[in-house]
């Protein structure tokens, strides 16, 4: 039985990939998305990195070179995300409380208020990226975690509620699960 408060639409990302490395942003960009809200821990570096490497520098400066507007979105704290958002050169929201859409909203305001249909987010979390994300009528691209072992213990808690969710879409609509091949990553 699926929790209350599980609306089985919010669980739905739009693809998956296993790193933000193999997002198709060409397609994005063809579908009309032009502004990224991206996670930072253990999407873009796991949690006991604070600087992000060359190969994800690299990535970052091609899409603000392609014309995307992009904001890293973090629940964490200041401290942490301002150093890897100023490594980076990017706008950042901080201390974001996803899934709650506040967080989601000060992104917005530093991209200018974009339609939500040109937003995407791109997150390792179905509780709070995939969730917050299609709260606010964005496209979700989820991503598998680059480290579990680091993760915090809220993180853990947020996993095992994950798994839940996920196997009520796969009773729900498993041809839309098995579609996204989850099953054998999450």
């Amino acid at each position: 039985m699926t929790p209350i408060f599980f609306k089985r639409a919010y669980f739905r990302p739009d693809d998956y990939q296993k790193t933000v490395f193999d997002v198709d942003y060409d397609h994005l960009r063809k579908i009309g998305v032009d502004v990224l809200f991206i996670d930072v821990d253990n999407t873009l570096v796991s949690y006991d990195e604070t600087i992000p490497g060359s190969r994800t520098l690299e990535l970052l400066d091609g899409l603000k070179k392609s014309g995307f507007r992009v904001i890293l979105i973090s629940n964490n704290h200041e401290p942490r995300v301002r150093t890897f958002a100023d490594a980076c050169g990017l706008p950042f929201v901080h201390g974001a409380k996803k899934p709650f859409r506040c967080g989601f909203r000060r992104a917005e305001a530093l991209a200018g208020g974009p339609d939500p249909s040109r937003v995407a987010v791109l997150g390792d979390q179905f509780m709070t990226d995939v969730y917050g994300g299609k709260r606010m009528g964005y496209r979700v691209v989820v991503v598998d975690a680059i480290k579990r072992k680091t993760e915090k213990w809220y993180t853990k808690l947020n996993r095992r509620i994950e798994r839940l969710a996920l196997a009520d879409l796969h009773r729900s609509d498993p041809d839309f699960y098995d579609g996204l091949h989850l099953g054998e990553k999450r």
